[in-house]
């Protein structure tokens, strides 16, 4: 039977050989806006990786577009670089594109050499706060000039086609949208005049790169912005587009200042291809469908039943640039997925560091991260079966040493589980699947409910040990911890604790904050129940939304800072303190724990001492390294080294970088 992920299609008169199309990531990795040898790398696994088209980007236009992380395409100096990417991504079997683009309001003037952003209108966005210079009609000339002469640049270069974007709330979006353009002039007030922008742009480009050039625009379904643009009018654009010898669509959701999710875990699977759809209905050119489209079988579902004819797989190729070849080949099972925590790529973004990633610790390091082969095989024991000790077995394995897997639980995958346990997080549970998977068709011995000792160690004779024997909960210097009604975080994720209806969380960072979340959702509606009651129409949709958030639980989360999660990342740090204002959870900051009594917390806020009603408390106070083998190992003089939380407490991303490298280098 045929694939239909993997049958051709046409864009223009260009065949793509496969329906996997990797969209534009930034990956903060140009040097003055020039290709480097890391962007080559990173692009060149992913074309051997076998997906049919790649798309790289965004590329600034002019001097105000972008900022000198991003791969230019502004001007010819670009070219040589430009001109390289194109042939590796070529010669390694995958179309490629650019996408050029406009940050607008976007941009911040500090990485523009103080220079200030433009836009349509002079409104700052939520993101920089930087109130934008309005563009005058002559502006707006020179940058319509600007997209062609850099599209014109990218056909130089060898490129198989050009991609613009005209959404996630960037210049040309701005035109688009009457929450951000307010002109006066031919450029705003109805929907044909704020299309006027996006049309010239396409137009002056279509003039330059000629009729048989793929011309493809990316844009949003839907941009999820009160006030912004409504799915009818994005069709309309769409349609618009078309007509105006647009090839192909690639459909998006939202800007990113919106306050809905569209990349984070707790996103399912493809759930924005209905924003694809809606606009394949309405055109006849190729329609691609994005974002959390982590797996095969997802794309093929989307394809197969007429929501998109290709989909975008960004991050999932970060993670595994083979998935693709996997998948054809029947191999799917080995497929290292994305779980969309954005540890190491957007989190990375936001630091002006490159695109990382912790499910695959060489995305990014493709040059530097080649595992040679041992010129000695050596025999390696490797205790604790977490997220550091899983990558450095699996490491070491491959590089041709005899490895063998202690974990004294009965599961691999260690504190992966308790990430996995709020509500919108299992695809940590990936993670643990994938790394048993690569695990159990490796030659690694593995010992579940084994506790390493000195006799244990002695009677196998390692050359060399690598320690990840993780973490323990501290127990904080606050009476009556130790009452029956106190219980520790992890346990309560681990469903080892009960809890009753009042609760006090104490600690407000990443822990406290998902052990809030998690307690939340006790009691609440569960999405096939939801669906059920709404589509029989029982519930009232506010109703409905009632019961999706209000549980059984009354939670307060204390933190002793001035802010809650200052341990989590930027990308999903705002979701989840938006779910802590959802579920009504009180959050008290600059609050200490005085005293725990049996009733409840005996708090200091702003010096005033007051009780707060508690059935259960819960300390979500942090960690302290577990390590009681690494004494015992310097005794004897075996070589070993140290990974993950039992180094030092760190996150996921880090204890399996930590793995990978201590695997790396034995």
């Amino acid at each position: 039977m045929k694939d239909c992920l993997f049958e051709p299609i046409y864009i223009n008169q260009l065949e793509v050989k496969n329906r996997i199309y990797m969209p534009a990531i930034h990956l903060g990795a140009a040097k003055n806006y020039k290709v480097t040898d890391k962007i080559i790398e990173f692009y060149k696994e992913r074309a051997k990786g076998g997906a049919g088209m790649i798309v790289v980007g965004f590329s600034p236009i002019d001097n105000r577009s972008g900022n000198s992380l991003y791969i230019g395409a502004h001007n010819d100096e670009c070219l040589p670089g430009l001109k390289k990417l194109a042939s590796v991504i070529k010669d390694n079997g995958a179309c490629a594109a650019v996408q050029l683009n406009h940050a607008g309001r976007y941009n911040y003037s500090i990485l523009m050499e103080g220079r200030q952003a433009v836009a349509p209108s002079p409104i700052a966005s939520n993101l920089n706060r930087e109130v934008p210079k309005e563009l005058t009609v002559e502006g707006i000339q020179e940058t319509i000039a600007s997209f062609a002469q850099a599209a014109l640049r990218v056909k130089k270069a060898g490129f198989d086609a050009v991609e613009i974007l005209c959404g996630t709330g960037y210049l040309i979006s701005e035109f688009l949208s009457p929450l951000t353009n307010k002109r006066k002039d031919q450029y705003g007030g109805n929907l044909e005049n704020r299309m006027r922008f996006s049309l010239e742009i396409i137009q002056a480009v279509r003039t330059v790169i000629g009729d048989d050039y793929p011309l493809i625009v990316r844009m949003d379904g839907n941009d999820f912005m009160i006030g912004g643009q409504s799915r009818g009018e994005l069709k309309e654009f769409a349609k618009t587009l078309v007509s105006q010898s647009v090839d192909a669509l690639c459909i998006k959701g939202s800007w990113h200042e919106a306050r809905v999710p569209q990349l984070t875990t707790n996103v399912p699977r493809g759930l924005y291809g209905y924003l694809a759809k809606h606009i394949k209905d309405a055109v006849d050119v190729p329609v691609i469908a994005s974002h959390r489209i982590n797996d095969p079988s997802t794309a093929r579902e989307l394809i197969s039943e007429g929501f998109c004819d290709m989909a975008a797989m960004a991050r999932s190729l970060i993670t595994d640039p083979l998935l693709p070849k996997k998948a054809k080949s029947g191999r799917e099972k080995e497929i290292l997925h994305c779980i969309g925590c954005s540890q190491g790529c957007f989190d990375n973004l936001y630091q002006l560091k490159h695109v990382e990633c912790l499910c695959n610790p060489r995305a990014g390091h493709e040059s530097e991260s080649t595992l040679v082969k041992a010129k000695t095989a050596k025999k390696i024991m490797v205790v604790g079966g977490g997220p550091a000790g899983m990558t450095a077995a699996l490491t070491a394995s491959q590089r041709g040493h005899i490895v063998t897997l202690y974990e004294k639980n009965d599961t691999l995958g260690g504190q992966l589980y308790m990430a996995a346990a709020p509500p919108g997080r299992k695809e940590f549970l990936e993670f643990v699947k994938d790394l048993s998977t690569k695990i159990e068709i490796s030659s690694i011995k593995v010992y579940l409910n084994t506790e390493v000792t000195e006799e244990l160690i002695d009677q196998q004779k390692p050359d060399s040990i690598i320690l990840s024997t993780g973490a323990k909960p501290i127990l904080p210097p606050i009476p009556g911890v130790n009452m029956p009604h106190v219980v520790q975080a992890w346990d309560v994720l681990g469903n080892n604790a009960y809890t009753g209806k009042k609760v006090v969380i104490i600690g407000g960072g990443a822990v406290g904050v998902e052990t809030a979340l998690f307690l939340a959702g006790k009691g609440t509606l569960s999405g096939e129940a939801v669906k059920f009651l709404l589509v029989n129409r029982a519930e009232t949709p506010e109703m409905l939304y009632k019961l999706s958030t209000i549980g059984s639980k009354e939670l307060t989360l204390l933190e002793m800072a001035d802010k809650v999660g200052k341990d989590i990342g930027k990308t999903t740090k705002w979701g989840m303190l938006q779910e802590l204002d959802r579920h009504c959870i009180t959050t008290r900051i600059g609050t200490k724990a005085l005293e725990i009594a049996n009733e409840g917390v005996i708090i200091e806020s702003n010096g005033l001492t007051e009780k707060i009603p508690a059935d259960t408390v819960v300390l979500a106070i942090g960690a302290l390294s577990y390590n009681p083998l690494a004494d015992i190992l310097k005794k004897k003089q075996i070589s070993f080294e140290t990974v993950g939380d039992a180094k030092r407490i760190g996150t996921a991303f880090e204890a399996v970088h930590q793995g990978f490298k201590a695997g790396q280098n034995i």
